[in-house]
């Protein structure tokens, strides 16, 4: 769970429906940064399907946490939180604003609420 009472915005929901571009538009109007909460983009090469933002789409807003595992690596929502805080605390102390988007609820859900049945 996130301890800190700062401002994060959560952006949830099926593949491809435009999550990304409003993620993006959100952080370059408020000063923000992207961290990904999805359980497939968080692995390299796996772009086909998973709706994966490319560089260009990211019109150079900072993304965390996308394309930065190999496909065989086991990722869990464990790892993903002590992946995220890190990268959230450090977003909120450069003064921007966290913007977390992607379609793993699970993820989002033991980010945001830290309820021990979200993560067990």
């Amino acid at each position: 769970m996130i301890e800190n009472k700062e401002k994060i915005i959560a952006i949830a929901g099926p593949t491809c429906v435009g999550k990304s571009d409003y993620a993006v538009d959100i952080a370059l109007r408020y000063n923000g940064e992207i961290v990904g909460a999805d359980s497939v983009q968080i692995y390299k090469y796996l772009d086909i399907g998973s709706g994966k933002i490319t560089k260009e789409e990211m019109r150079g807003v900072p993304h965390y946490l996308i394309g930065i595992k190999e496909p065989d690596e086991p990722f869990t929502v464990v790892d993903f939180l002590s992946e995220a805080k890190p990268i959230i605390s450090d977003i909120i102390s450069r003064g921007k604003l966290p913007v977390v988007v992607g379609g793993t609820g699970f993820y989002i859900n033991a980010l945001l609420h830290g309820d021990r049945k979200s993560v067990v």
